[in-house]
């Protein structure tokens, strides 16, 4: 009986894979965030993908917050497994976010360093991609866990120069003439800036896992 009511519980190697969708499912939200921070025709189209893509993440999200519930054993401390995919999920919302706010205020053509932010988000999504299935064997990757961690902070540190460089050509640009046009982009940048501090705290959920566990 014992064995049968061990195969109706989640295993351990399921929390990897729910990790790994849901890390799938953030890089293609920040593939259609960046698309649309192109500001071409294709607005409407990018926006309801990142809604799509946040709908999907929120189910795995709730998946794994079963799992943990419901599992007798987890590959590591439940706070931190419910910390990993919080963070996760925290950043494709604040893409979404990002999105409703352009697309509420119809904006359809975005300043350079916004674009940049976009392929910095780009670049924190994929690393994220590639560091999490690392954790199912942590001992054999701390390494490259640590490569890939280091990188998006140190992304993150470009996302702040160019959220304070954005800001300071945005006044010079709307100081004597369009003060909402400045408000607005204002708007956009702290949620682009919100959306890589959401990866920072991803890279910094992995450390605590390897640190947990080596």
């Amino acid at each position: 009986m014992l064995g049968w009511f061990q195969a109706l519980m989640p295993k351990e190697e399921r929390f990897f894979d729910l990790f790994t969708r849901h890390a799938e499912t953030v890089v293609a939200g920040a593939v259609a965030l960046r698309r649309l921070l192109r500001g071409d025709d294709e607005i409407q189209y990018c926006h309801k993908m990142i809604v799509e893509r946040e709908a999907e993440a929120d189910e795995i999200t709730r998946a794994v917050m079963m799992a943990v519930r419901r599992s007798f054993i987890t590959p590591f401390d439940r706070s931190d497994i419910q910390a990993l995919i919080s963070s996760m999920d925290d950043a494709i919302d604040q893409m979404h976010q990002t999105a409703k706010v352009i697309n509420l205020f119809e904006i359809s053509s975005f300043e350079p360093c916004m674009k940049e932010m976009g392929d910095i988000i780009l670049q924190a999504a994929e690393l994220t991609f590639r560091a999490v299935p690392l954790l199912r064997a942590i001992g054999k990757n701390v390494a490259d866990i640590h490569a890939f961690t280091e990188e998006i902070t140190r992304i993150e540190e470009r996302a702040d120069q160019l959220h304070d460089q954005g800001r300071k050509t945005l006044f010079l640009a709307h100081r004597h003439a369009d003060p909402m046009g400045f408000i607005i982009g204002i708007e956009i940048y702290e949620h682009l800036e919100k959306v890589v501090d959401r990866f920072e705290d991803v890279a910094n959920n992995i450390d605590a896992i390897v640190v947990e566990q080596v």
